[in-house]
């Protein structure tokens, strides 16, 4: 349950050590998961006040891949060109849903300039792949005239994959922490056990030399 109790009942001084890896790994945790948390909620909050503004006063909260996007794409753009019937997907492969349909015709159609018919397979399969992919009206964005609210939420939300991966390493030293304290016991114990030795003495070693 806690790395180095072995060793105390061992009465061992490297419980110190687990002890204060132990400490230490888990506050480090703390840190980097309060921090990523914090950075997440700012780039939220840039792209809800920016990006988003001008699509809805409460705009829903995106998956990560949304908000990643968000990096790399000025504009999400529309997600049905001409409203009414069957969608019609944003040709603007400089927005994220019109780069979407490129590579979904690049996908499935035999040339991406040449539409197939409506009624064939790989008309059919282009648009399922659009329609699971292509950011739908409600989350829109634009960061059209804010390039420098565009770069700080780009900075924000780097800050905040860097912490969540130093999160998750803290947490992989805590279980290493653990097990590594449960071997060193349970090796000692069968150390002292085929020995014969007293436990309270560490290691005790038994051999014998062959004789003439």
């Amino acid at each position: 349950m806690l790395p180095g109790m072995g060793q105390v009942v061992l009465q061992q001084d490297r419980f110190v050590a687990y002890l204060a890896l132990e400490a230490w790994a888990v506050l480090e945790f703390a840190n980097q998961r309060t921090e990523a948390r914090r950075q997440q909620s700012r780039y939220r909050g840039l792209a809800r006040d920016v990006a988003r503004s001008l699509y809805g006063p409460t705009p829903p909260v995106g998956s990560w891949a949304y908000y990643e996007s968000l990096e790399h794409y000025v504009e999400s753009g529309v997600f049905d060109r001409i409203p009414g019937g069957e969608v019609d997907p944003d040709i603007d492969i400089a927005t994220y849903n019109g780069a979407m349909w490129l590579l979904a015709r690049q996908t499935f159609w035999t040339d991406p300039t040449v539409p197939p018919l409506s009624t064939t397979a790989s008309y059919r399969y282009a648009m399922n792949f659009y329609l699971d992919r292509a950011v739908r009206s409600e989350y829109r964005w634009s960061w059209r005239n804010a390039q420098l609210e565009q770069d700080l939420y780009v900075r924000t939300i780097r800050r905040s994959n860097t912490s969540f991966r130093e999160a998750r390493r803290a947490l992989g030293l805590v279980i290493a922490n653990h097990l590594l304290s449960s071997v060193d016991a349970f090796v000692t114990l069968r150390v002292e056990g085929l020995a014969g030795g007293d436990m309270t003495r560490g290691f005790a070693l038994r051999g014998s030399l062959p004789l003439p």
